[in-house]
């Protein structure tokens, strides 16, 4: 079985999302040396995405026809999509940080979405799949 995060994290970082799993299973928290192994490997962006979890931001969303995305509403109140199978996220900072200086490999609404599943604080919300078509082709703000 692949991993969703396989192809997209560094060994060291999805080791650390599994360890991060473990522990939760197994102690119901993070322990500190895993708070401190976040903040290494993932930077300012491990304390912001925690902070999201713990507000319960973030929402696995599928429909009828099999389609999932999370949606993970930022610290602005602004809700952004993002696809943990191929690591994209709709944030303005992944498009800059990720995508065009490349100094970082994802954004602190991705990991959100990766520590959620790996402390089963994500929500669930089961939409049509007309909706879902709404979501991932949204009309133009204006």
């Amino acid at each position: 079985r692949v991993s969703t995060m396989d192809a997209v994290l560094p060994a060291v970082a999805e080791e650390l999302l599994k360890e991060v799993k473990k522990s939760y299973q197994e102690h119901s928290r993070i322990t500190d040396e895993l708070l401190l192994g976040l903040k290494f490997v993932f930077g300012p962006s491990a304390l912001h995405a925690l902070d999201l979890v713990d507000q319960l931001s973030v929402t696995r969303v599928t429909c009828p026809s099999g389609r999932t995305l999370f949606q993970v509403r930022g610290s602005s109140g602004k809700s952004y999509i993002c696809y943990s199978s191929c690591h994209y996220c709709s944030c303005p900072a992944f498009a800059f940080s990720v995508l065009r200086k490349n100094d970082s490999f994802l954004c602190k609404h991705i990991l959100a979405v990766y520590l959620s599943q790996a402390t089963q604080a994500c929500q669930a919300l089961t939409i049509s799949n007309q909706q879902m078509s709404q979501l991932l082709l949204p009309k133009d703000e204006k």
